[in-house]
């Protein structure tokens, strides 16, 4: 139950845990493919919030956060609060893609479902794969998808003057392409 997840005090942190639909499930940590990027991404957040003018509306970004649903635990590789003043529940979530087609129809349905219906305003999905970027934002029966190609710049409305340079981010991932996946 999420009762009983929520209570857990010591993991291996060798390993991420989640609770979807009653199911514990435990999965090994992202790749370091996945982890780079995560955390240029972060770094680019953190230097929008201190030095540009309207850095403010950004309250705060981690990486690897359970984000709590009515029946499951999800774990997000990004979270992003802004204009909420530190409130629990995020603004932006953002989810590495993994290869595998069970991961695809995980992040691209299961979850964006799921994460718009807890209120998130914008569900990023960053595939180093298809090299491109897709942002949900609106309701689980109605949601507006916005594709982002490799060459495009992403800008948000909950983050003005904040720039996504996606190619950059890719670049991130690919470096780590030749070499184990550790």
């Amino acid at each position: 139950t999420p009762a009983e997840f929520d209570a857990i005090e010591h993991v291996d942190e060798q390993y991420r845990y989640e609770l979807i639909h009653g199911v514990l499930v435990v999965t090994p940590p992202p790749s370091i493919g996945e982890r780079d990027p995560n955390e240029e991404l972060g770094h680019w957040l953190r230097m929008y919030r201190d030095q540009h003018e309207k850095g403010a509306a950004l309250d705060g970004t981690v990486s690897e956060q359970d984000i709590p649903l009515s029946d499951s635990r999800r774990r997000a590789d990004r979270v992003i609060w802004t204009g909420l003043r530190r409130q629990p529940q995020p603004t932006s979530l953002c989810e590495s893609v993994a290869s595998s087609r069970l991961h695809r129809y995980r992040d691209d349905i299961e979850k964006r479902q799921e994460y718009l219906a807890v209120g998130i305003k914008e569900y990023w999905i960053i595939d180093r794969f298809r090299r491109n970027m897709t942002v949900y934002s609106g309701t689980p029966d109605a949601p507006q998808e916005r594709v982002v190609a490799e060459p495009e710049t992403y800008q948000t409305d909950l983050l003005p003057g904040f720039e996504l340079p996606l190619k950059q981010l890719l670049a991130a991932a690919d470096k780590w392409s030749d070499t184990s996946e550790t």
